[in-house]
């Protein structure tokens, strides 16, 4: 009798630990409360199939901007049928000089593959040893978890490429801007960079930031 008790608790702890996992999937809900694991499920009874299609990568960004480059993102909830299962995807377009700067995603690795024209990318690891490779159309590179990369359009012409991601939510920080474009104080990016007050002051100009 104690053994059937022990297997019946085993199997209900098994259960409930593995509840999410044996669910075919968690549609995204944006009205509902969002967790480190995801947003909360959508009604499966008012999820149709639109939930799990996307048509926002078809569209080229707009590439009129300081960096000359749009990045269109398909995460949850924007793409709703994503949520809880491990993946999004990316649009990148770059006109000709195009950057997206270096950045980190510290919620998933990246792979990109080019689409068109040619990209210089890379990524820089723990230990400050630099991974460099010009890609072209129909190569891929991919960039592991939460370290800063960034992809350069180094060809004649604008250059399109396509990233995936390991988490339907990977996040984003761009460097300069965490530097630059907010309120941290000058005289503390200056001692933390060693950048001078005229070049702090004037990339914060650029990029919108204060103090």
């Amino acid at each position: 009798m104690k053994m059937i008790i022990h297997i019946f608790f085993t199997l209900s702890l098994v259960s409930s630990i593995s509840f999410a996992s044996v669910q075919d999937f968690c549609v995204a809900d944006p009205k509902g409360p969002q967790s480190p694991s995801g947003y909360s499920c959508k009604n499966p009874d008012q999820v149709t199939e639109n939930d799990f299609a996307f048509s926002g990568l078809a569209k080229a960004g707009n590439t009129s901007n300081i960096i000359k480059a749009a990045v269109t993102p398909a995460f949850a909830p924007t793409f709703a049928g994503i949520n809880g299962l491990g993946v999004s995807l990316a649009r990148l377009d770059l006109a000709s000089g195009g950057v997206i700067p270096l950045h980190t995603h510290p919620g998933a690795s990246e792979v990109l593959v080019v689409i068109q024209g040619t990209i210089c990318a890379g990524f820089i690891s723990s230990a400050n040893k630099v991974y460099l490779k010009t890609l072209e159309k129909g190569d891929s590179m991919v960039f592991p978890q939460g370290l800063l990369h960034f992809q350069l359009n180094s060809g004649k012409g604008p250059a399109l490429a396509f990233v995936a991601f390991g988490s339907s939510s990977p996040g984003l920080q761009i460097l300069s801007f965490a530097l630059f474009a907010n309120d941290l104080p000058s005289e503390l990016v200056e001692a933390t960079t060693f950048l001078s007050d005229a070049e702090v002051k004037k990339l914060k100009g650029v990029l919108g930031g204060t103090n």
